[in-house]
């Protein structure tokens, strides 16, 4: 497959509509999500960094800070009302894990179509947890996240915790919905974007949940 041909091909199929990026911390959200955002023209939202530079709410940076994931209903205040912002209007909106919590997906969902960016796919970056420790330690030595409240060693397990228990349900909610396209989080970026790209390419000549 040309791989512009094969880009076009998604473009065409994802019009102004979203493709939300699943996976465990560590996994490379944000990395292929700026990836896909730059091949498709769109912009990458990520529902972490809206949270984490609202500094206004106190509430907020406070559970962030511990690792938690904020409630239902601030999550509708803050997070929902971005989606409809006019610049990102007619543009494919590639969403870093956007509407995580269990409860929260049937919220996204009804938010995306609102907007224009309705749902096309979710894919989930898979890594076991074995895996996200091991980046977390060589992350700590290449001081390559910043200074990140939530990246220590004691709020990570609180993390992993949350995920199992609070997350994995809205990637099986999507899962049975025939949403989801998972790929192996342990390749390389390149790797994985072309995993990610070749299961995209798939959904759009198939024609699937437009």
């Amino acid at each position: 497959m040309n791989p512009k041909m094969q880009i076009q091909t998604i473009r065409k199929w994802l019009g102004s509509g979203s493709i939300n990026v699943f996976g465990m911390p560590f996994a490379g959200k944000d990395t292929q999500g700026r990836k896909l955002a730059e091949l498709f023209g769109g912009e990458l939202i990520s529902g972490g960094d809206i949270l984490r530079h609202d500094q206004g709410n106190a509430k907020i940076q406070e559970i962030m800070a511990a690792g938690g994931i904020i409630p239902i209903e601030l999550f509708e205040e803050v997070v929902v009302p971005f989606l409809s912002r006019p610049e990102l209007s007619g543009k494919p909106l590639i969403l870093s894990e956007v509407g995580r919590q269990d409860g929260e997906e049937k919220v996204i969902e009804k938010a995306t179509k609102a907007s224009g960016h309705p749902q096309k796919a979710i894919v989930y970056l898979f890594l076991e947890a074995e895996e996200v420790w091991r980046r977390f330690e060589e992350s700590k030595q290449e001081h390559d996240r910043g200074n990140r409240q939530d990246d220590k060693s004691e709020v990570l397990q609180t993390r992993i915790n949350n995920y199992a228990q609070k997350v994995v349900p809205v990637i099986e909610y999507y899962r049975n919905k025939g949403l989801l396209l998972q790929v192996d989080g342990r390749l390389t970026r390149e790797e994985v974007t072309q995993e990610v790209l070749d299961d995209l390419y798939r959904r759009a000549t198939i024609g699937a949940h437009d």
